[in-house]
Order: structure tokens, then C-alpha cells, then sequence
């Protein structure tokens, strides 16, 4: 054979099904752009000088992973439609004499020219779109940058690799393909499907009882801890629920609703009901992975938008004034002022120099410990899980504990609230507590009333994300009491303490509160080195100036992740959209022509198929829409966990409006793609 004649008949095989390929080919250059605008910005040093950047990135090489088993997956996935529409083509090759080693060679060149147009074409593309993304991540962190666009080698390197071996395991899936089949059945490929489907119950019945598991977990879960840690299970299982249900519960549906004689033997049932029982068993994998991809995005664009526009009300809730102190020294059960007067001093001294004061000053003690909670119990030895006749130990029920003596408490919220040897005030937060008695390991038991708010304001319960249980005692000695039972529950010598708190807000702009933060810092590692009593002080200090940006990134990061991938879910949503549409016009085009044929007006078979059509593919939208209802419940507690400063209104607001902006963007990709397939349907009756 003359040289390039695999190369021209592989071209030219591109060209003749562009319908298929360059919708392909679109993708894959997207893919390829999408994976290295992400992998260009987890590796650029143009984030090291800005604040925060460190961690977007961390994000951003979560993301690398992500988008790369998710293009691996999904090209691996939609090269299946091509090459079902290709193998009656090879099956005639086959017949008139081509052997299958010819046709490998074909679907090689083929799979070389979409590996070379789709990887150069990503990275100009990636190149390009680089600069306009950093730009909009610098955006987000606050940060400048230059209008240069920067080509990073290493990126390159990784993104070649990956498509590279992504390309290979396509070939070797086509190759497998050819030498698997016989002529004659690659002649009858697009034919396979149409024997009668058969109703799976039992697949039905196990989809059924999982998506049911499922949104009983993600609504019947109160606990924030116990939300987040089912999370992952219950979208495994929704996951596995949807495909079981599209591909073989829909079959179950069709046949239940063929014995209903009223129902099925009348026109626009009869053909449509049919024909959908024969399309649900052939496609309601795709269906069902357009239905996961739909939910995948709704769920990553609300949920990272919703943080991203609360993440003020976030830093404000972990921080709940400008600067915060914290005072202890180890090996002491108790505390005294002296002890903690030169650092607070210093406080005092660099607000002076500035000249500034200390506004909404709080100056409290406290003891904080983690404990483990089984009902009213709770258990501060952790090591030993015996003295509550608790053997298994669930992390679930490990619990923050911010205790603070009544007399600081009084002098916080001017109350004049008295106490008896047996009582405590508590207020839970990020969990739930019903009980009227608390009883903590080594005390008796103590009556408890509840607080409407928290008693004192401190960042660090918002971070806790365990749950937290506020609790207000007698006086301090109750305290020291705990502090010193902690103390020697560790085995190996005091290592907790008391606390004293300072903390207040300063009536300036966040570049000076900066300046005083890092002096307020300076000037505690002095003392701290200057301290002969030989007691290690432990200071510990927050700045919501410079906290902010942190919060800014870690937020921003995540909005800003969550738009790239729910981009990359939106173009596997429209590829697969366009695919079944393109497919199914084909299969539907012999039926079309038939139903003509036997009497059937043309106004009545297409309203036959107008309708199935339309009920299959707005399928996956209805059930997204009810997959993100029943998960709203779930990602509300996640969302509050991870930020206390989550308003559920916003978040069910975000949520309506992107199922909405959705909802309108799938009904013009159905439209748009539903085109081709009306035009390729009644392809026979315009050639009458």
C-alpha cells in the first residue's frame, strides 16, 4: 500500500463522522486546557508572595488529581460512543478484504491525529487562559500580578503525560474492540440493542433501598460530625442508587406501566412507552452518569459560593474581636494575676505607642479540654474508657469543653446569676445537648440550664469541629479541680492549665492592627525568655487583620475551585447530552421511517417521539434536582461546620438560583443538540 494510506483513510474517517469526532476532539481540548490552567496555578511562584497562596494551591493540587481521574474516566467513557458508531464502517472494511490488523492501524492514526489536535490545542488554549485565571485568583486573595503570560515547563510535561496515557488506554480499548468481534456482528453493532429488555427487580429493589438509605441519613443526621463523616458513604451510595435505578429500575417502571391496558394501548403511549423501555436499557448508564454530573455541579458551584460570599461573616465568627491573648503556664493547676500582669501590661504598653484602646475589652479565665461524651456523661481520662463502661470509643462523641468560673461570667454579661455546688449553666454549640443533668468523670452529677448564647466569645470553639459545650461553674475551684484531674490522666506530668483571656477590638485600620499584633508577639517571646520561675509560659495570639486573609484564601480557594471544576462536570454533562442525542437519532431514524410506512401521520409520530425524547432527558434533571433537595440537609450541617458563619437562608437562596440558572442552561443545550437529532430522524422521509 502506498505510503499514508492509513493516514489519509484515518482523516478522512474524522472528517465523515465530524458529527461524532469534533465534539470529541472539542472536548478533549478542553480537558487538556482545563488540566493545565489548574496545574499551571498549583505550581506558579507568583502566589508565594501573596498571603494565602500557599493555600490556595494546596486546593488547587487537590484539583490536579481530581480533573485528572475525572478526564481519564470520562474520555475513557464517551470514546465508547464512537467507536459503537464506527464498527459497522470497520465490519464492511472487514468483508471487503481489510484485515483487522489494517483497521488497528486506521483507529491508530485516527487516535494519533486526536491526541496531537487535542493535546497542542489545550496547551495554547491552557496558555492562553492561564493569565486571565491567575488574574482572577489574585483577585480573589487580593494580591497583584502582571499582564506577562508565563510558560511553565513542568506543567506542560504533566499535562502531556497524563493525556498521553489517556490516549494510549483509549487505543488499547479500541483495539480490543475490533479483535473481540466478527464481521458480521460489528455489521449488526448498532442493532445489538433491540432485543426486548427484561425487568431487573432485583437491581431496582437494591436502587431503591440505597437512594431511600441515603436521603433517610442525610436527613435524619442532626449531629455536624456525623454529617460530615457520612457524607462520602451517603454519595457512594446515591451514586450506585442512580445507575441501578436508570438502567434497570426504569425497565421495572416501563413494564409495570405496559400491564395497565388503559394506559398502554393507546397511540402516543403505546409507541412512546415501547420505545422508552428499549432506550432506558441500552443508554440509562448515560442518563444516569448526566443525572451524577448535574447533581456534582450544582452541589460544588452553591456550596462554594455560599461560603465564598459569607466569608467576612466567617472571619468574624472565628474571630470575634481584633486581637486575642491567651496566658497559661504549665504545671499549674491554678492561676494567679501576678503571673499573668507583665504580659497583659504589654498589651497595654504597645496600644499606648500607638495610640490606641482597647475597646469591648473582655478579661476572663478559662479552661478548655477535650473530652468524650456517651449521653450525660463525660469522660476526661480518654485513656481509659472502663470507668464509664465504655469500651469503644466513637470519635463522634469526642467534644470541645470551654469551662469559665460564675464570678468571670457575672462581670461579662452583667448578670448577677448564683449557683449552688450542683448546678451549671451550658450552652451547646455545633452540637445538640437535651439533657437537664451533666455529670463530668470524678464530680457528681449537676443540674444544668441552658443559655440562650454562648457566655463568652472565643474564636476557637468556631474551629472546634467537634462541637463544643460552653459550661459556666460554681467558682474556681471547680476548675482547677478538673484542670488537675486532666493533669494526671496523662500519665506523663502536667501539660494542661488555666487560661487567662484578654481580648478586644481597636478602633483602626487592619495595616496598624497588624503592627501592633506583631509587636504585641515580640514583646510575649521577650518575657518569655526573661521568665526565671522556671514554669514554661504558654502565650498564645490571634490577629483578625492578619487572620483574614487566610480566611479570604481558604474560601476564596475553594469558590474559586469549585467554578473550575463544576466547569469541567458542565462540559461531561454537554458531551454526553450531545452524544445520546446524535445516537439515539440514528436508532430512532429506522422506527421514524417505519411507523410512516404502517399509517401513522407524521404529526402523531412525532409527537410520540417528542415526548419520550423529552421525558428521558429531562429525567436526570428532575432527579438532580431531587438528589440536591434531599442533600441540602446534609451539606447545610457540613457547611456550618466548617463555618459557623453560614446563614441557611443565603445557602438555600444560592442553591434555588443555581438549580434555576441550571435548569435554563439544560434546556438550551436540549435544545441546540435536540436539532441534530429531529434532522437526522427524518433524514429517510426527506429523500422520498
Amino acid at each position: 500500500m502506498k505510503r499514508g494510506f492509513y493516514l489519509r483513510l484515518a482523516s478522512e474517517g474524522i472528517s465523515k463522522n465530524r458529527k461524532f469526532y469534533f465534539p470529541y476532539i472539542l472536548t478533549c481540548i478542553c480537558m487538556v486546557m482545563m488540566f493545565y490552567i489548574v496545574a499551571y496555578l498549583s505550581m506558579s511562584a507568583d502566589f508565594s508572595g501573596v498571603f494565602g497562596g500557599n493555600m490556595l494551591q494546596s486546593m488547587l493540587g487537590f484539583g490536579v488529581f481530581v480533573i485528572g481521574i475525572f478526564s481519564l474516566i470520562f474520555l475513557y467513557y464517551t470514546n465508547s460512543f464512537l467507536i459503537r458508531r464506527r464498527q459497522r464502517e470497520f465490519g464492511l472494511y472487514n468483508i471487503l478484504g481489510m484485515g483487522k490488523r489494517n483497521l488497528v492501524k486506521i483507529l491508530l492514526w485516527e487516535n494519533i491525529l486526536t491526541a496531537v489536535v487535542s493535546i497542542a490545542a489545550g496547551l495554547v488554549f491552557g496558555i492562553l487562559f492561564s493569565k486571565l485565571a491567575e488574574m482572577g485568583a489574585m483577585k480573589i486573595l487580593g494580591g497583584k500580578t502582571g499582564f506577562d503570560i508565563h510558560v511553565a515547563f513542568k506543567p506542560i510535561i504533566w499535562t502531556v503525560l497524563l493525556f498521553l496515557t489517556i490516549f494510549l488506554l483509549i487505543m488499547l480499548r479500541m483495539v480490543f474492540s475490533i479483535f473481540r468481534l466478527r464481521p458480521v456482528e460489528m455489521l449488526r453493532s448498532e442493532r445489538t440493542g433491540e432485543k426486548p429488555p427484561k425487568a431487573n427487580w432485583l437491581l431496582a429493589l437494591l436502587g431503591a433501598v440505597l437512594l431511600g438509605t441515603a436521603y433517610y441519613m442525610a436527613v435524619a443526621v442532626l449531629d455536624p460530625m456525623t454529617a460530615m463523616a457520612l457524607f462520602f458513604l451517603a454519595v457512594v451510595m446515591v451514586i450506585l442508587a442512580t445507575y441501578f435505578l436508570f438502567i434497570a429500575g426504569s425497565v421495572v417502571f416501563c413494564r409495570l406501566l405496559q400491564k395497565n391496558k388503559k394506559y398502554y394501548y393507546k397511540t402516543r403511549h403505546f409507541i412512546s412507552l415501547s420505545s422508552m423501555a428499549y432506550r432506558m436499557k441500552r443508554n440509562g448508564a448515560g442518563l444516569a452518569s448526566i443525572c451524577i454530573l448535574s447533581t456534582m455541579v450544582l452541589v460544588t458551584v452553591s456550596s462554594t459560593t455560599c461560603l465564598f460570599a459569607q466569608s467576612e461573616d466567617a472571619v468574624s465568627k472565628r474571630y470575634p474581636q481584633d486581637l486575642f491573648v491567651q496566658i497559661s503556664f504549665s504545671d499549674k493547676s491554678s492561676l494567679s494575676d501576678e503571673d499573668t500582669e507583665p504580659y497583659i501590661s504589654a498589651v497595654e504598653d504597645v496600644l499606648d505607642e500607638h495610640g490606641e484602646t482597647a475597646e469591648n475589652l473582655e478579661d476572663y479565665r478559662m479552661y478548655s479540654l477535650t473530652v468524650y461524651q456517651f449521653g450525660t456523661e463525660f469522660m476526661i481520662d480518654l485513656n481509659q474508657g472502663e470507668q464509664t463502661g465504655q469500651t469503644d470509643l466513637d470519635t463522634g462523641e469526642l467534644r470541645g469543653v470551654y469551662v469559665l468560673p460564675l464570678e468571670d461570667y457575672n462581670r461579662l454579661s452583667g448578670s448577677d446569676a448564683e449557683l449552688a455546688d450542683d448546678e451549671v449553666l451550658i450552652y451547646p454549640y455545633k452540637m445538640e445537648y437535651d439533657y437537664d443533668t451533666a455529670r463530668f468523670e470524678g464530680f457528681d452529677t449537676w443540674k444544668t440550664e441552658k443559655l440562650d448564647q454562648e457566655p463568652f466569645r472565643i474564636g476557637k470553639a468556631d474551629a472546634n469541629v467537634l462541637g463544643s459545650l460552653f459550661v459556666v461553674v460554681k467558682d474556681v475551684s471547680v476548675m482547677e479541680q478538673m484542670c488537675q484531674m486532666k493533669n494526671d490522666s496523662l500519665r506523663g506530668g502536667g501539660a494542661s492549665s488555666i487560661q487567662r483571656c484578654y481580648s478586644f477590638d481597636m478602633n483602626c485600620g487592619d495595616g496598624e492592627q497588624s503592627a501592633i499584633y506583631g509587636e504585641v508577639t515580640d514583646r510575649f517571646m521577650a518575657l518569655s525568655k526573661e521568665d526565671s520561675s522556671g514554669d514554661y509560659v504558654y502565650w498564645y495570639t490571634e490577629s483578625k487583620a492578619e487572620s483574614r486573609a487566610e480566611y479570604v484564601a481558604l474560601f476564596g480557594g475553594l469558590f474559586f475551585l469549585g467554578i473550575l471544576l463544576g466547569a469541567v462536570f458542565l462540559f461531561g454533562t454537554v458531551l454526553i447530552m450531545y452524544y445520546k442525542q446524535i445516537s439515539e437519532g440514528y436508532e430512532d431514524q429506522d422506527r421514524f421511517d417505519i411507523l410512516m410506512k404502517v399509517g401513522m401521520s407524521r404529526k402523531e409520530v412525532k409527537q410520540s417521539i417528542n415526548s419520550q425524547v423529552l421525558t428521558v432527558f429531562f429525567l436526570p434533571l428532575i432527579a438532580a434536582g431531587v438528589h440536591l433537595t434531599f442533600a441540602y440537609p446534609l451539606i447545610s450541617r457540613i457547611m456550618k461546620l466548617i463555618s459557623a458563619g453560614t446563614d441557611e437562608k443565603l445557602l438555600l437562596i444560592v442553591t434555588a438560583c443555581c438549580y434555576l440558572v441550571f435548569a435554563l442552561f439544560y434546556v438550551i443545550v436540549y435544545w441546540v443538540t435536540s436539532k441534530s437529532y429531529y434532522t437526522i430522524v427524518s433524514a429517510k422521509e426527506k429523500h422520498r
